[in-house]
């Protein structure tokens, strides 16, 4: 496979609805889809990066600044035999994973199409359907917050993750838990808390979470593996895990019991692939994150989560929970009992919609 051309197109679309977070609130998403041309294919990968670095150093800046200047000049015009090969040559940029992975995600896309086989199939997914939840951003009250769960469940979500943090937890859980108590339901504190004021996150053990996900510091496995000595309810981590040797750390240190895997912050979907075969190996659950993917993004997310060891619901919503209009043909959509379809023709299964990219590009870049 070769790529002769890429073009980087800059993305802002308008969400659906505002979400909050324990970093801040948006009202629209960046990113940046990657074009990639080569032996008559052309084919399509994401970069996650937002605008703002909240989530990640990375941003739409950063990224396309990484892309055009050592990534791309890496690859271009070079027989690359696989992900494996791609990742080797591109090994000399330090950091990076959301633009690593956007560039590996349209050599995928470039492979399936050229060998007529989708991506789950590359991956060597097993599920033709995965099991989907929502996120649920931090609402104005608690009583709003269970009015926007209680829409999600008569949508057909099976799996609801609320958002939390300092002075936005306890009293929100119980408020869900108390409406809905058979619900499955899981909470992510994107980091708010510390060592110290984590003792506020003591009494969820009592509400039968599914898990708690990321509570401490971005770049912690210690004080993580302290605080999950002292709770029963499994803790899940997300920013801290970058690579497959931070997720068999964490494992071995029992900072955590599961594993939030998302292609973006791993730096590719080879990376997400090895962490999967490293916790099933060890019976340690794993599932998808999202990061407000378009379809592109959404559609690598299924293949991804089509694997075995993906036992637990992904954030991995409709298009309609973020988006009236996506950059996709594809609209996926909710399959009664919480699932959703994995595509399965060539490569990862969608088409650019033209019109809708035009509307939603802020900058355009091709190269050479």
């Amino acid at each position: 496979m070769r790529f002769t051309r890429v073009n980087l197109y800059h993305l802002r679309m308008s969400l659906h609805a505002p979400f909050e977070t324990s970093f801040g609130r948006i009202r629209t998403r960046d990113a940046i889809l990657l074009e990639a041309m080569g032996d008559g294919i052309t084919a399509y990968g994401e970069c996650v990066a937002d605008r703002d670095p909240g989530f990640s150093y990375e941003t739409t800046t950063t990224a396309w600044h990484i892309l055009r200047d050592f990534l791309i000049p890496a690859v271009l015009d070079r027989e690359l035999v696989d992900a494996s090969d791609l990742q080797r040559r591109i090994a000399f940029v330090r950091g990076h994973p959301m633009a690593k992975a956007g560039l590996e995600m349209a050599l995928w896309d470039m492979q399936g199409k050229r060998e007529a086989r989708s991506v789950r199939r590359l991956l060597g997914g097993v599920r033709e359907a995965v099991e989907v939840g929502v996120s649920v951003g931090i609402q104005a009250s608690s009583q709003s917050l269970v009015g926007v769960v209680g829409d999600y469940i008569e949508q057909g979500y099976r799996r609801i993750k609320i958002k939390i943090k300092p002075g936005r937890d306890l009293a929100d859980t119980r408020a869900v838990r108390h409406a809905f108590p058979d619900l499955r339901l899981q909470v992510d504190a994107n980091s708010a808390y510390t060592l110290e004021t984590a003792a506020a996150l003591m009494a969820l053990d009592e509400l039968g979470l599914l898990l708690i996900e990321q509570p401490l510091a971005e770049d912690d496995l210690w004080d993580h593996s302290k605080l999950q000595a002292q709770l029963n309810t499994p803790l899940c981590l997300d920013e801290s895990i970058l690579t497959p040797r931070h997720a068999r750390q964490a494992l071995e240190m029992d900072a955590c019991r599961i594993i939030n895997v998302k292609t973006g912050r791993v730096g590719g979907l080879s990376q997400a692939v090895g962490i999967h075969n490293l916790c099933y190996q060890r019976k340690a659950p794993v599932w998808c994150g999202g990061m407000l993917e378009t379809g592109v993004g959404r559609a690598a997310n299924l293949a991804l989560a089509s694997l075995p060891g993906f036992s637990l619901p992904g954030d991995i919503s409709a298009t309609d929970r973020y988006y009236d209009e996506d950059i996709t043909h594809q609209r996926f959509t909710l399959n009664p009992g919480s699932s959703m379809d994995v595509p399965d023709e060539p490569g990862l299964g969608v088409s650019i919609d033209r019109k809708a990219l035009e509307k939603a590009t802020t900058a355009q870049l091709s190269l050479p």
